[in-house]
This record gives C-alpha cells, sequence and structure tokens, in this order.
C-alpha cells in the first residue's frame, strides 16, 4: 500500500476511534447532571436505603456519593458515575434513549468530519473556520444554533467547572484578548475539537501546554 493510502487510513481509523469513545462517553450520568431521569435515579437510590436528603433532580455529591456506595455492595466499578451497567443493576431495566445525548453525537460526527479544515479568519463553512465559526457550524448541523462569536457563547448555556466537562461542552480559552477568545468542543479524555489559527481544525489536549496555560471556562448547551 502507498505510504500516502497508509496515512490517510491510519488518520481516518483514528478519527473514528476519537468518536466512538467519545459518543460512549456521552451514555451516563454523573455529577453536574440534572434532570428528570436524575430524580428517578435518585428516588430509585433511596428505595435501596441509601442516603439523599434532597431528591431535586440534580446529581450533586450527595447523589454521586450514593451511586459510590451501590456501585461498592454490587460489586461494580466505583467511579460514582451512572453508565449502562450501574443504571440496569439499579433501575432494572437499560438506560433509556436520550435526545441530548443523540444531539451531541451530531455535534461531534459534524466536527470531526471536518478535521483539516484551514483556519480562515471570519470562516463559517468547510472552506475555512475560525474557532467560533467551526463551533457555530457543528452545532448548527445538529439543529442547535450558537451566537457567531466565541465570547457569546460563552454565555449560551449553563456554566460548569472543569471536573464537569462531557462530550458535547463548549469549552474556552484567553488567547488575544482578555476572557473567551477562543472556543472548542470538548470530545473526552481531556481533548477538544478546534479550529486553531496555526493548525485549522484538529484535536488539542485541553489541559496542558500552551491551551492549559490559557483555559478560561465551559458551558453545556445540550
Amino acid at each position: 500500500m502507498p505510504v500516502v493510502k497508509r496515512k490517510v487510513l491510519v488518520f481516518c481509523m483514528t478519527v473514528l476511534f476519537s468518536l466512538s469513545c467519545a459518543v460512549t462517553a456521552l451514555a451516563s450520568f454523573q455529577r453536574g447532571d440534572d434532570g428528570q431521569e436524575v430524580v428517578a435515579i435518585q428516588k430509585r437510590l433511596v428505595e435501596l436505603s441509601y442516603s439523599i436528603n434532597n431528591i431535586d433532580g440534580d446529581f450533586g455529591p450527595e447523589t454521586e456519593r450514593a451511586v459510590k456506595n451501590f456501585q461498592a455492595d454490587k460489586g461494580l466499578e466505583v467511579d460514582g458515575i451512572v453508565g449502562s451497567a450501574t443504571y440496569r443493576a439499579l433501575m432494572n431495566r437499560e438506560m433509556p434513549p436520550n435526545r441530548s445525548n443523540s444531539v451531541v453525537r451530531n455535534v461531534l460526527r459534524s466536527a470531526y468530519s471536518v478535521i483539516g479544515t484551514p483556519y480562515v479568519f471570519g470562516g463559517t463553512t468547510p472552506y475555512g473556520f475560525d474557532c467560533s465559526g467551526f463551533t457555530q457550524y457543528a452545532f448548527a448541523r445538529a439543529g442547535v444554533y450558537l451566537p457567531r462569536m466565541a465570547d457569546s457563547q460563552f454565555y449560551s448555556g449553563r456554566q460548569i467547572s472543569m471536573s464537569q466537562l462531557r462530550p458535547g461542552d463548549l469549552i474556552f480559552f484567553s488567547t488575544y484578548e482578555p476572557g473567551a477568545s477562543h472556543v472548542g468542543i470538548y470530545v473526552g479524555d481531556g481533548n477538544f475539537i478546534h479550529a486553531g489559527t496555526s493548525t485549522g481544525v484538529t484535536v488539542s489536549s485541553a489541559f496542558t501546554g500552551y491551551w492549559g496555560a490559557r483555559y478560561y471556562g465551559a458551558c453545556r448547551v445540550l
């Protein structure tokens, strides 16, 4: 096989593997999540005598602790995350389909599909992107509107801490000016996909090196 074709094949396989890992990470409930399904999880834990004082739909430290105790008692991996195995053991049914997970998958697929696209200031199409044009494009392909500029996108969702990050969250950096001046999409394992000025659309480490020193914050739109 010619060297060029082999490199292209390896690149495509790497992208598909990364996307698969990111999508797999979506099928869970963890600290920072909220909603009616979290209420159901909390109620079930209380029914099984795991202490939660407030059944409020907020997956906070108390719920995480109860989940860890349940996992330890059932011989499951103790990580405080309600993934498919923990959900099945706790709720006696399979993990329900989740619309937001489906939307996030579409966002990530759209983002990965344009890896290698060059950086173009003001760019909003696969012919060239700037950072916020890229995130706006990926979300729009999944049917979700984002404002055009990075600093506006920072306020388009619920602010979350670094420890709450999950694939599909918007992640921001302070670069050429103070505040949220660069944006990308978190894909898991400490990485994010973004349109960098010198790299075009690529995957980078969010918390080490250049980007780690400039981390500003994150928000959850989905």
